[in-house]
């Protein structure tokens, strides 16, 4: 094996003015040694990988590199240029660019030197020495660390502590994505590791800085949804859980990525596998994949439901034959503005089939998979297929671009792949399938199961809340909780009387775990910690809010003691929801959207009669362990 950088790769006075340029000037040294075969196949896949975000760093730090097949082995090339050169770094042009190239299938340890030098660049007296360097092989010299200790692969240097990025997300990103970022930081701290955490939350997230990934070494991905830029970690070791494991097990988790340091990195993975261990089966990253829908999608039904529930309580069940205010709005007229907010929150619903699908797409197969999805989603509302025709379509577009992006094309194509070849034929193949094979029988599956929700009565109706309220409280925001409330959420892309009162059921029943809780530590306080005390003061707000994880405290610390009592009072709270013909427009906001509910003091007595349940049964048993306790001492 050569050497992966010497002074012929390197070029101290680089003339390129674009990053084009400039990745073409240091692959054609790559070529002249033989490390690179076919040149422009190899620019294509830079300028792809490029494509997909920006490998500027700041301090003036180029990083352009990809895996590609006309690689013969791991090499880096190293160019410095006087004005600089825009990489896209957020601080302006680069002056050092580290041009990296790795085969296709690079092993394990040439990665681990990659992601070393990665870490060397965050060091301003490396970078330094770089910019003073006045010969092409002394600059090699030190980039390889000859003559000085390198840096340490898998643990980190002596004089800083061990450094850790995570990513935590959930379907909802309300509460799980915060709780486990706090676990993690917790745990960190107590293990005298740093750590920077990302919160893929509902409300938007902040990107991490790429100088502090480049920095980092290890990584800690805790989530139920696809990771977003899942690339950015590429060559650094990974621990890959759902997100109640960071909640639960954070201190396993930070013991357990420096374990996998301290072996290297693993490979990246291929698209469609992203998100899952190599244990994962089938169905857990067909989960993943489809609460990546629902997760994109809950902000728009948040949004149109809650402003059509605000327009039927201003201006009734009329207003939905108000005509267009685009052609008729007075301003003091309050049937107006209920028409305004009607027709606003019907422009959020029109978007739920096509967000559903395209990000399910997205989770399978990253970027490509949102055009196809997307418009898999649009044909699904067409053709009437609905919330069912969504989730196929999704599953669809994500398998044909997969399968698109395994096929080996000619280099001349390898860089209008993302951009227009792949759009236009998986485009092609979803519209094929859902206008001509699958579409009319899901659309068939879907009037079938819109018409039984709008016919349910009866027993029926009340099993179908228990069986909802069961699924919302067995496991507290987790993967169970979040199937029971998509169930609901996409009766609302199709509403009639029965998905209405579904969702009425699925957001009383949600709301019984932390209230149940909040109600046991207040009456029998004695039973419960002094932290869980606290935890219950705050559990009164989170469950007012329809936030189930408020719960997940108390469950984590108890579980035979609070988990069973809460799904008899979300059993409970659900079939009476149901028999009372309660029903609900708005997807979340708990207590707060009490006057958009249809029957609102009978579905406010259901949510009081299911905490009266679980809250009993909590203490009831806690009482018994007590006695036992003391016995068994």
């Amino acid at each position: 094996m050569s050497e992966l950088i010497t002074a012929e790769l390197v070029d101290l006075d680089l003339s390129a003015d674009t990053k084009e340029a400039a990745a073409r000037s240091l692959a054609e040294r790559m070529r002249a040694l033989g490390r690179v075969t076919d040149l422009d196949g190899f620019l294509a896949d830079v300028a792809a990988r490029e494509a997909q975000m920006p490998t500027g760093l700041d301090g003036g730090i180029g990083i352009p590199h990809c895996r590609s097949a006309h690689v013969t082995e791991p090499t880096l090339a190293f160019g410095r240029s006087a004005p600089g050169i825009d990489f896209g770094a957020p601080d302006g042009p680069a002056d050092l660019v580290f041009l990296i190239a790795a085969p296709s299938g690079a092993d394990d340890d040439h990665l681990t030197i990659l992601s070393s030098l990665a870490r060397q660049l965050m060091d301003e007296e490396f970078t330094g020495a770089l910019r003073a360097a006045t010969d092409e092989a002394g600059a090699a010299a030190l980039i390889r660390g000859d003559g000085t200790a390198p840096a340490a692969a898998a643990d980190a240097p002596a004089d800083r502590p061990f450094r850790i990025v995570a990513v935590t997300s959930c379907p909802t990103g309300i509460a799980h994505t915060y709780l486990a970022a706090e676990a993690l930081e917790r745990a960190a701290k107590g293990a005298g590791v740093g750590i920077a955490v990302e919160t893929q939350g509902s409300a938007g997230f902040t990107r991490l800085d790429p100088g502090v990934i480049a920095a980092a070494d290890g990584v800690i991905l805790a989530h139920d949804v696809e990771v977003r830029d899942r690339d950015r970690f590429a060559g650094k070791p990974v621990v890959d859980v759902g997100v109640k494991a960071g909640v639960n097990r954070a201190a396993e988790l930070v013991a357990e990525v420096r374990e996998k340091a301290a072996a290297g990195p693993r490979p990246a993975t291929v698209p469609m596998d992203g998100g899952a261990e190599e244990g994962d089966g089938f169905v857990t990253r067909l989960r993943k994949w489809l609460m990546t829908g629902v997760s994109y999608m809950v902000p728009f039904v948040a949004a149109g439901g809650l402003l059509i529930a605000l327009a039927f309580a201003i201006g009734g069940y009329e207003v939905d034959k108000a005509p267009s205010v685009a052609k008729h709005f007075v301003w003091t007229e309050s049937m107006s503005w209920a028409a305004l907010f009607f027709q606003t929150g019907g422009a959020a619903f029109g978007f739920l089939v096509a967000v559903l699908a395209g990000f399910i797409a997205y989770g399978m197969a990253d970027r490509p998979g949102l055009v196809p999805g997307f418009v898999g989603g649009a044909i699904a509302v067409t053709i009437g297929a609905g919330f069912l025709g969504g989730l196929i379509a999704g599953l669809v577009a994500g398998a044909v671009v997969t399968a698109i992006r395994r096929v080996d094309v000619p280099a001349v194509l390898r860089g209008i792949m993302p951009v227009v070849v792949i759009p236009l034929l998986s485009s092609a193949v979803v519209g094929f399938l859902m206008f001509l094979v699958i579409g009319k029988p899901l659309a068939s599956l879907q009037s079938a199961l819109t018409g039984w929700l709008g016919g349910l009565s009866g027993t029926n109706a009340v099993l179908l809340g228990a069986l909802l309220g069961l699924m919302m409280c067995f496991d507290l925001g987790g993967p169970l909780n979040k199937v029971a409330y998509a169930f609901a959420v996409g009766g609302l892309a199709d509403p009639n009387d029965g998905s209405l009162k579904v969702m009425a059921a699925v957001m009383a029943a949600g709301m019984v775990p932390p209230l149940a809780l909040a109600l046991a530590t207040a009456v029998r306080g004695r039973l419960f910690t002094r932290a869980e005390r606290e935890n219950g003061k705050a559990a009164w707000v989170l469950g007012a809010s329809f936030i189930t994880e408020g719960a997940i405290p108390f469950a984590a610390a108890d579980p035979l003691r609070v988990i069973p009592p809460a799904m008899a009072g979300g059993a409970v709270t659900g079939a009476l929801s149901m028999a009372f013909g309660c029903t609900l427009r708005a997807p979340h906001g708990g207590v707060f959207v009490v006057p958009l509910i249809g029957r609102a003091l009978p579905y406010l007595g259901a949510v009081a009669a299911g905490v009266l349940v679980a809250a009993g049964l909590v203490v009831l048993l806690k009482e018994r362990r007590a006695p036992l306790a003391a016995k068994a001492g």
